[in-house]
């Protein structure tokens, strides 16, 4: 017997508990209202996702073509609208879940305006916005099954049985969220209080970066500023005790790290004895071995390996790595947040290049074997461009004639048809499961893709309803294509849950109940 008749059964026993005064409930009413709020708090949600998240970690591991992929998404409407779509086109949520950018709350959601991606934004905007995804997406699953309900009550004999199985094997849109948390937003504890929020608003998986919170930056802009080990190790734990406290045990941690685009770091490491963890930390930076009585005023000194070195402070009174360390301490960063509680690893690249992040896990891998990444498939990236160049160099490389291509010139159209292009192209479209394959990426994302959506059919829109189009710029550019294309939100009023509150007034007035769907209701055109 499937849950909604269990469901059934039970409002019925309790139904004839509480005599007279319970007659007019329905009980598969309320046992349709039970399936269309599976998930009661965002504790259940945080729940019910890790556990996806952990099963298919462990399918990737056994098989990498298994790989997972997100979306980023700024509103709860823009994710409800990806999951619908994704339910509409592949009849199942499978290795598909929601991406939740940092970013893209700085610049959309903050009271102050837009913002670059540094922090200045409000803390609970993160939380809120988690809280706000879930809201739309198990709106979409009362919306869905309102609409089988309402098939089944018209249905008979066979069409009937086929619509009740649909039912009890309802595919929710409700799937994992990987939440950004930034840097923290403070010390450790500012990190699990955070954390403790996302976590009760759903989030199952939070990404956290070892850059400082005070000096965060964008991983695709300059200035970044990386913490020692221990300091971010103890912000690792915070958000571990926040998932234990609130009983997600299965919950995910990604550690990200900015090392390889990030030359500077705010503190020398406290390091006990030659070779450990903030000795490590220490060996990376740009130091030159000096006497004492070559110290000058104010000079910071540290005694390595019976030497005395200065590593060079800039007037921010910040430090400076080596040059060309930048992947090393990568390696370093991944190894250590693993050994530390971490579960995945973010490595943040200034370019897609499957050989350099397969050579930065291949070193993992030798201490961690199962290591596997979360990679940003970033827009930030000139994808066209980086790819027609590493084609270019490859062809180069094997002694093809490029004189027909000028390299730093090769995003121009005038090369869109060409050889060299239409390769460039494959790669893109391979890249996840090359890279899944070839360079232990478990999750691929795109952090920005929603902001980019809404401003291409923005523009789009605009330029042609407020010219010579007028009407006829809605009408061809959006309205025919949403029918066409099985758009649900064609029909905005059902969408915007018109038909549920309908349902709910024939639950609540029986025949007295006066409701939106009538033949006069103009979604009644599509």
């Amino acid at each position: 017997m499937s849950q909604y008749q269990n469901d059934i059964q039970s409002i019925d026993s309790l139904k004839q508990q509480h005599g007279k005064g319970w007659d007019a409930i329905n009980a598969e009413s309320a046992a349709r209202m039970r399936a269309q709020n599976r998930f009661r708090t965002g504790l259940d949600i945080a729940r019910y996702t890790a556990g996806i998240m952990r099963r298919d970690m462990a399918a990737y591991d056994a098989d990498p073509s298994k790989y997972t992929q997100s979306l980023g998404c700024w509103h709860g409407f823009i994710g409800q609208q990806k999951m619908i779509s994704i339910k509409k086109h592949f009849n199942s949520t499978e290795r598909r879940y929601l991406y939740l950018s940092g970013w893209m709350i700085a610049a959309l959601r903050s009271e102050f305006g837009p913002l670059p991606d540094q922090s200045m934004h409000e803390k609970t905007a993160v939380a809120a916005l988690i809280k706000e995804l879930y809201t739309f997406l198990r709106q979409a699953d009362a919306r869905e099954l309102g609409g089988l309900y309402r098939q089944l009550d018209s249905a008979e004999g066979a069409a009937r049985a086929a619509i009740q199985d649909k039912i009890d094997n309802f595919v929710t849109h409700v799937v994992p969220i990987i939440a950004d948390i930034d840097a923290g937003f403070g010390n450790a504890e500012a990190t699990y209080l955070m954390a403790k929020q996302m976590i009760e608003a759903g989030a199952c998986c939070i990404q956290i970066e070892n850059q400082v919170s005070d000096e965060k930056q964008c991983g695709h802009q300059d200035g970044k500023v990386t913490v020692p080990h221990e300091d971010f190790l103890a912000k690792i734990r915070a958000v571990r005790y926040a998932f234990l406290e609130l009983g997600v045990d299965d919950g995910l941690i990604v550690a990200r790290t900015d090392s390889l685009g990030a030359g500077l770091t705010k503190q020398i490491a406290y390091t006990r004895e030659p070779g450990d963890l903030g000795d490590q930390y220490n060996s990376f930076l740009d130091a030159e071995e000096i006497t004492p009585d070559a110290m000058a005023n104010g000079d910071v000194v540290i005694k390595r390996d019976g030497k005395l070195l200065r590593p060079k402070r800039l007037p921010s009174n910040l430090f400076q790595f080596r040059e060309g360390s930048g992947e090393a301490r990568c390696v370093l960063d991944c190894i250590t947040s693993l050994q530390n509680g971490a579960d995945l690893l973010w490595i943040e690249t200034e370019k897609p290049h499957i050989a350099q992040i397969g050579g930065m896990v291949k070193e993992i891998r030798k201490v961690i074997p199962d290591a596997k990444l979360v990679y940003n498939n970033s827009p930030s990236f000139n994808w066209t461009l980086n790819f027609r160049q590493q084609v270019f160099d490859s062809m180069k490389a094997e002694g093809a004639d490029m004189s027909a291509y000028e390299r730093s010139q090769l995003m121009s159209a005038e090369y869109d048809d060409s050889e060299l292009a239409r390769e460039a192209d494959e790669r893109i479209r391979t890249f996840q499961a090359d890279a899944a394959r070839e360079a232990g990426i478990f999750h691929h994302l795109i952090t920005l893709p929603t902001y980019h959506t809404a401003a291409l059919s923005t523009d789009n829109l605009a330029k042609d309803y407020f010219g010579e189009q007028g009407m006829l710029g809605y009408v061809a550019g959006v309205q025919r294509k949403e029918i066409r294309q099985g758009i649900a939100c064609v029909k905005h009023q059902n969408m915007s849950g018109s038909d549920l509150g309908d349902d709910h007034k024939e639950y609540f007035s029986g025949e007295a109940a006066l409701k939106a769907s009538g033949k006069h209701n103009t979604m009644n055109q599509f």
